[in-house]
C-alpha cells in the first residue's frame, strides 16, 4: 500500500524552463512512431542504429575508461581525481530499440560532477537487430567486472526508461543468484510492464507528448521475441514478492505526466508490501525522462536526492 511516506510529490508546479523546454520539445517529431502501425516501416530494413558519441571533451573533464563486456562497448567515467567511492552502472533508455542519445551524456557527466562517484555506461546492441539475451549478457558482464574491484555494497544500478527496466532486471537477477548484490538500486522513470496493462495510463496519455501505449505494446512484444510479454521476466511489475524482497533500498522518479507514472506507484507499493526499502518521487508536469533536462530545478533536485540516498 502507498503511504505518505512512501511516495513524495517534490514539486507541485513545473518550473518555468521546464514548461519552456517541455513545449519545444512537443512541437518536435517524436523519436518513436506513436501509431503501432508504423512501427513495421520504422523498423524493416533501417540503418543500424548508432549511440550519440561521447563528447570529446569528457576526455579531459573525466578519467576515461573504454572497453567491452560481451562483444560490446562499455564508457566508464570517473571523476578526474580518480574512481568514487560509489561505482553507479547506468543504463540508458530507449525503448531497448533505440541506442544511446546524446542527452544521456550530460546527465552522465552531471551524476559524475555533482555526486563525485564514478558511472559505467554499457553502449548496448538494441532489438531487433539484436536479442535481449545481449542486454542481458553485458548488464551481467558489466556488473561482474565492476564487483570484481569495487566493492558490490557500494555499486548502485540505475537507469532510465527501458534502461530503469535493464537495472531492476539485473538487480533481480543477482538477487535470485546469491553471490555478489548491489547496494542501491536507483530507477528514472522504468518501463515496468511492456504490456501497458493498467487502463489508468489512458487517463495520463494526452499529456505525454513521447510515449504512446499501443505503440509501447508492439515494441515490448518485438522485444520480448519468443517470451510472453506479461511474464515477469519481461515485465519486473509482475515479479513475486518473494522476488522483491530480495532486492536493495530502492528509489524512483517519475513525472506526472509520463505513462509511467501509473506503475511506478503501483510497483512502489508492492516493495514496500515486500518490505523492501522504498520511495517513490513524483514531479508535477513533469515529462518522460524529465531528469536528463539536467539545467531545470526538477533535474538538480532529482540529482541531489539520489546524492542524499547514496550517502545514507
Amino acid at each position: 500500500m502507498l503511504s505518505e511516506t512512501s511516495i513524495e510529490l517534490r514539486s507541485a508546479k513545473p518550473s518555468m524552463l521546464l514548461r519552456g523546454i517541455k513545449w519545444l520539445l512537443s512541437k518536435r517529431k517524436s523519436v518513436f512512431p506513436t501509431d503501432p502501425v508504423d512501427i513495421g516501416q520504422f523498423l524493416d530494413g533501417r540503418s543500424l542504429p548508432h549511440d550519440a558519441p561521447m563528447p570529446t571533451k569528457f576526455e579531459t573533464r573525466f578519467r576515461v575508461e573504454h572497453w567491452e563486456a560481451e562483444g560490446q562497448k562499455v564508457v566508464t567515467l570517473h571523476p578526474k581525481s580518480g574512481p568514487g567511492a560509489w561505482h553507479m552502472l547506468y543504463f540508458h533508455g530507449g525503448g531497448f530499440i533505440l541506442p544511446m542519445f546524446d542527452v544521456h551524456w550530460p546527465l552522465a557527466a552531471e551524476l559524475v560532477d555533482q555526486l563525485g562517484i564514478s558511472v559505467t555506461v554499457p553502449l548496448y546492441h538494441v532489438a531487433p537487430e539484436h536479442s535481449y539475451k545481449d542486454q542481458d549478457a553485458l548488464a551481467d558482464a558489466a556488473f561482474a567486472r565492476i564487483a570484481a574491484s569495487h566493492d558490490p555494497s557500494r555499486i548502485i544500478l540505475n537507469g532510465d526508461s527501458a534502461g530503469g527496466h535493464m537495472a531492476l532486471s539485473l538487480a533481480l537477477r543477482l538477487a535470485r543468484t546469491g553471490n555478489a548484490q548491489p547496494g542501491k538500486l536507483a530507477l528514472f522513470a522504468p518501463w515496468l510492464d511492456v504490456t501497458m496493462r493498467d487502463d489508468a495510463m489512458r487517463q495520463v496519455e494526452p499529456h505525454d507528448f513521447m510515449l504512446k501505449i499501443d505503440a509501447l505494446r508492439e515494441f515490448g512484444a518485438i522485444w520480448a521475441e519468443d517470451r510472453d510479454p506479461a511474464s515477469p521476466a519481461c515485465s519486473p511489475l509482475y515479479a513475486t514478492k518473494e522476488d522483491l524482497a530480495l532486492l536493495p533500498p530502492t528509489r524512483i522518479w517519475t513525472g506526472r505526466h509520463d505513462l509511467f507514472i501509473i506503475d511506478s506507484r503501483t510497483f512502489t507499493g508492492t516493495l514496500r508490501e515486500a518490505g523492501v526499502d522504498a520511495k517513490l518521487y513524483e514531479y508535477e508536469a513533469a515529462p518522460h525522462v524529465f531528469m536528463a533536462i539536467t539545467p531545470t530545478r526538477e533535474s538538480k533536485d532529482t540529482i541531489r536526492l539520489l546524492g542524499e540516498f547514496i550517502a545514507a
